[in-house]
């Protein structure tokens, strides 16, 4: 099996790759120097000379504000990006794994949503992966659709190292306290796409670590766990206006990835402890 990964430089890429290594699995990750995501012609012509029996697309448009300012180049990059990808795919034989978000959803209530819950993006970010999921299923039906949230990970920022940098700078810090989500550790996020690939149990899925949390609960979570005296103070998002609106509830059923036969998701705690402890190995 030969396994192209996209998004190298981004955290949940470069743990797809370094896994496989480790597991022995032929690899190749790229990232936007290879080749460019909105050329139909340079991403088919890299994959086929690549052939790859599976493509991980973990490559995407993630600045959700800056979106807000430029809706075009994220829909190129999240939806059309995604449709080249696609096509280049199916003309290899390749099956694909397309990681999406807990935005694709509206973000309202109080309960976990499922995955065949109707979309509701509340910003431009969601809609352009409402479009790269559209794209896949519509055309493709080895595809295994990866929806999370929150992922933090030992390559590039997150919400983690900005706490633990900001713990250090400041004796309090205001905390969105209305936002509930699962924080996902690109290792054990990694580690299912991984596994999944090796079937064929194709589909959607919602793949975060165990439990519910707010960000200001997660905050107070970091800072204890990393003996920082900084006072985390509760506010709601209100309080804290962003150019792109945040859902409220993203909470993710994960069941169908048990129903599945995979292994579990670690809580968020076990995740936040794991990760803590590599980046003092840093």
């Amino acid at each position: 099996m030969k396994v192209l990964v996209t998004g190298y430089a981004g955290q949940l890429g470069y743990e797809v790759v370094r896994l496989l290594e480790s597991r022995g699995v032929e690899c190749r990750g790229v990232d936007m120097g290879d080749f460019n995501l909105t050329d139909a012609d340079s991403v088919m012509n890299y994959i086929r000379d690549y052939a790859p029996d599976v493509i991980v697309h973990c490559a995407a448009y993630t600045n959700v504000d800056k979106a807000e300012s430029e809706p075009e180049i994220c829909a190129a990059v999240n939806g059309m990006g995604t449709v080249h990808m696609v096509r280049a795919a199916l003309s290899v034989g390749a099956k694909l794994v397309y990681i999406s978000t807990d935005y694709v959803f509206p973000g309202t209530g109080e309960t976990p949503f499922e995955i065949n819950d109707p979309y509701g993006p509340k910003n431009v970010y969601g809609v352009s992966k409402v479009q790269g999921e559209d794209a896949v299923r519509s055309l493709m039906t080895r595809y295994y659709i990866l929806r999370t949230s929150w992922v933090f990970g030992k390559n590039g920022k997150n919400f983690v190292r900005t706490m633990l940098r900001l713990g250090v700078e400041k004796k309090e810090l205001r905390v969105v306290c209305d936002q509930i989500g699962s924080p996902t550790y690109a290792v054990d996020l990694a580690r299912v796409i991984c596994d999944m690939i090796l079937t064929e149990q194709y589909g959607i899925y919602h793949v975060r670590n165990e439990g519910y949390i707010s960000w200001a609960d997660f905050a107070r979570m970091i800072m204890e766990k990393s003996g920082l005296a900084c006072r985390i103070i509760p506010v709601p998002s209100s309080e804290y206006p962003t150019p792109a609106r945040r859902p409220l509830n993203s909470r993710l059923s994960g069941r169908q990835l048990a129903e599945a036969g995979f292994a579990p998701m670690p809580s968020v705690e076990d995740a936040l402890d794991r990760y803590l402890a590599e980046l003092k190995e840093e």
